[in-house]
């Protein structure tokens, strides 16, 4: 995991896109995408795993992210996050998550 770059922005990029991506909201609030995600088992392990400065990164974003929607405001628009910088932070993580509960599915499947 450890020589994982995580990848920043969308791999196709376009309008239409950062378009739904500002009409979300969630960037307003200076959350990532993987910020926003259903947190399922895979999701909550995927979480668990994360190095602790992302983990810490991730519960900041979260907690001022409450906080502003407690006090209905946003962020200065030059603090939001830009489609062409959303980390994908949580990816590796949850793809590694998915494949090994794939591999226990198929274990368990054939013994």
């Amino acid at each position: 995991m450890s020589n994982y770059i995580a990848r920043k922005g969308p791999l196709v990029f376009s309008n239409l896109g950062k378009w739904a991506y500002n009409l979300s909201g969630f960037n307003q609030y200076g959350l990532h995408r993987d910020d926003c995600l259903y947190e399922n088992e895979d999701v909550a392990e995927a979480i668990r795993r994360l190095p602790r400065k992302l983990y810490d990164e991730r519960n900041y974003r979260i907690i001022r992210a409450l906080h502003l929607s407690m006090t209905k405001t946003v962020l200065p628009k030059e603090q939001w996050t830009k489609y062409e910088e959303d980390v994908k932070y949580l990816e590796p993580y949850l793809k590694e998550v998915q494949k090994e509960r794939e591999e226990r599915e198929d274990w368990n499947k054939n013994h």
